[in-house]
């Protein structure tokens, strides 16, 4: 809803700001008086064409601010997402237009600026304008769409036919995908063949890299590493050292014999240390034995075979040689051989994966199209319902000659999508005779302007989250009773959304919520549009001049009181 909209230097406009309020408000005034002008400032900030002679006489430049309070899921939020541009769902949207005196134009969204074509389909999300001379939002046939659709409460439908359409979208790409590999598989085949073959006479291990570059490391080392152990060897005596200590530990057993015979004690003195002497040989013994079968061990680890080296090399070097054949680390050759496996048994059966994706996109072909045929049904049924009301109304608004009809017809299959297979389009034919055509066929701007309120009155209700209608003389070179059915249709329009409209009929005025008087004063160079926001009381002195002309009389007003209370 258009909640504000501040207008400097535009035309004979110095400084105006005005607040809007829900439903119905009625701009009246005399011919002249600026009443267009409120338009253009608006269109202005909504991306329309601008122009150097908007911007006041003697003033640098022109700017008009309009702003919006929205709910939080209407589409401008996806558009302002899709632009990257900020905003905050619980605040109000404000859009700027700046306009130098020299033609140059500014657009702003939030104060971040951004392009007048931005604006522009903005402009197209948050209001229709019909009028005399221009109108937007009904002729263009793509919002024809979804204002059936919710007329119709083909929601179900829609959402029906969405979901088919994912569902068949998904199914073509994984049949497409899958016979584009099956394309590439000859070729690939050959590739993946040498290539495993040479994996499975190589037939890399797990950790094999670093163990074989330990190994060489081992084996470079093993030459000086034998030297060393032998020189230990020989330090240490080998069976020498174990037959000299042999020796002395008998010697030291006799001896304690002896001294035992003699009578000495095995526990103290001489005897004891002989014992403790005995001891530790024998411990001296088993140390150097042992020590000497260490020596032999670790020699023995170093007893490979003459070509060890050699072999261990010529692997590291087979396995790097083939990690950069096929840009590989070395660790990940294995996992390759089996991604090369499982890549061609994949293959082998691709045909097979082919034809089942094909019946898969089949039926999901057939399960849209019959989503898509019971959407066009609920249109159809929808359409004719939406004619007959549209017919109805046509008549108190003196187009009762014409004929409305909604055209459903299919789309080519390489054109439908998610929301059905339907081109739909609202048609006239505004007289007896005619052939149906698209609105754009109404020449009168007067015609079109009620055209669109006949259809906006019979959608009223049904459309979801309304635009702002602007209806400019939509009442022009009627009167009487088709005024008074204009009037009556505005209102009715405008429980469920928000309406301006420029009227000379005091028939429409009559019924708006909210009325407002533009006026004109000063005299020359100094002329200055304002606008008056009216009480009861200076509304039905309003409506009375539009009544009775220049001289307001007592039956005047009491016509208007008639009028304001019908």
């Amino acid at each position: 809803m258009l909640i504000g909209l501040g207008v400097r230097d535009v035309v004979l406009i110095e400084s105006l700001d005005l607040s809007f309020g829900p439903g119905l408000t009625a701009l009246t005034g005399e011919t002249g008086a600026g009443k267009s002008i409120i338009l253009d400032a608006l269109g202005l900030a909504l991306g329309a064409r601008a122009d150097a002679g908007l911007v006041r006489h003697g003033a640098a430049q022109a700017v008009v601010t309009a702003i919006f309070a929205l709910p939080a899921d209407h589409a401008v939020f996806a558009f302002l997402d899709d632009k990257g541009l900020d905003y905050a769902r619980d605040e109000d949207l404000v859009l700027r237009r700046t306009l130098s005196a020299d033609g140059r134009s500014r657009a702003f969204v939030n104060d971040q600026a951004t392009s007048v074509g931005v604006l522009r389909d903005l402009g197209a999300l948050l209001i229709e304008v019909h009028g005399q001379h221009e109108t937007v939002g009904l002729l263009d046939a793509r919002t024809h769409r979804p204002l059936l659709d919710a007329f119709g409460g083909c929601g179900p439908e829609l959402a029906a036919a969405g979901e088919a359409w994912s569902a068949w979208r998904a199914a073509r790409e994984r049949a497409a995908a899958l016979r584009a590999d099956q394309d590439r598989a000859a070729a690939e085949t050959e590739e993946l063949t040498l290539r495993l073959t040479e994996l499975d006479r190589l037939d890399p291990k797990s950790g094999e890299e670093t163990a074989l570059a330990e190994e060489r490391a081992l084996l470079g080392a093993s030459e000086k590493a034998l030297a060393e152990i032998a020189a230990a060897r020989d330090h240490l005596g080998g069976d020498a050292v174990s037959g000299r200590l042999a020796h002395a530990f008998r010697a030291l057993e006799r001896a304690r014999e002896r001294t035992i015979q003699a009578g000495a004690s095995a526990e103290h003195g001489a005897g004891k240390l002989i014992t403790d002497a005995a001891e530790a040989v024998d411990r001296a013994l088993i140390e150097a034995t042992e020590a000497a079968a260490a020596i032999d061990a670790a020699a023995e680890a170093f007893d490979f075979e003459p070509d060890r080296l050699e072999k261990a090399e010529e692997r590291l070097f087979a396995l790097r040689a083939m990690a950069r054949k096929l840009n590989l680390a070395v660790e990940d050759l294995p996992s390759a051989r089996a991604a090369f496996a499982a890549r061609l048994l994949a293959i082998e059966h691709v045909g097979e994966a082919v034809a089942a994706a094909d019946k898969e996109e089949a039926a999901a072909r057939a399960a849209y199209q019959g989503a898509a045929a019971a959407l066009t049904a609920a249109r159809r049924a929808a359409g004719d319902r939406l004619a007959k009301a549209v017919l109805a109304e046509l008549g108190p608004l003196k187009l009762d000659k014409a004929r409305f009809r909604v055209a459903v017809e299919p789309l080519a299959e390489d054109r439908v999508g998610p929301a059905g297979a339907d081109r739909i389009e609202f048609e006239i034919a505004t007289v007896p005779g005619a052939p149906f055509a698209g609105l754009g066929a109404i020449a009168s701007g007067g015609e079109l302007a009620r055209f669109a309120l006949a259809l906006k009155a019979s959608l009223a209700g049904r459309g979801g989250e309304q635009p702002l209608m602007i209806f400019d003389e939509v009442d022009q070179g009627v009167g009487g009773a088709v005024a008074d059915a204009v009037g009556l249709r505005l209102r009715r329009l405008a429980k469920d959304a928000q309406v301006l409209v420029v009227t000379h009929s005091p028939q429409v005025a009559a019924r708006g919520d909210a009325h407002w008087r533009v006026s004109k004063a000063g005299a020359g160079g100094a002329l200055r549009t304002g606008i008056e926001v009216l009480s009861p009381a200076a509304r039905e002195e309003e409506i009375a001049r539009m009544l009775s002309g220049a001289e307001i009389t007592d039956a005047a007003r009491a016509a208007a009181r008639a009028l304001m209370d019908a």
